[in-house]
């Protein structure tokens, strides 16, 4: 296993759910998108963000405590509320990190700093860039 004192995740402002009959759905990771979904769909929407980030994190062993930085870079220039993307990445983003085993747990004792940059805009190319620090 790698060790790091820092790691770059990237990830995703949306998650596609493969659909049978109909064409994939589309799933925004953002605050009021999450408090409308099924419970169901809520759980397949977060075992397709682990797997869409597995690649970047897996392997990956960082000493803990750790300071997360969040930088939400928007793909239009279309006004957008970054906290309500940004509590759902955190959400997903530490539940797969615990669950790849990167650290023991998610909780205060381990994640000792969150601090959110300002919004950019990057055409066409929107994401989350995080940055894991140990402390």
């Amino acid at each position: 296993m790698a060790k790091a004192t820092e790691v770059l995740i990237i990830s995703p402002l949306y998650i596609e759910l493969p659909r049978v009959r109909t064409k994939d759905k589309r799933v925004y990771l953002n605050l009021n998108t999450y408090r409308n979904l099924h419970y169901i769909t809520n759980n397949n929407v977060k075992k397709a963000y682990l797997e869409a980030i597995r690649g970047q994190i897996e392997g990956i062993v960082i000493q803990t405590p750790v300071s997360i930085t969040y930088r939400v870079i928007k793909p239009s220039k279309t006004r957008l509320d970054k906290m309500n993307v940004i509590a759902v990445v955190s959400k997903y983003l530490l539940d797969a990190l615990t669950e790849v085993g990167f650290w023991e747990d998610d909780n205060d004792e381990f994640v000792k700093e969150e601090t959110i940059k300002p919004t950019i805009y990057d055409e066409g190319n929107g994401r989350v860039e995080i940055i894991i620090r140990s402390c």
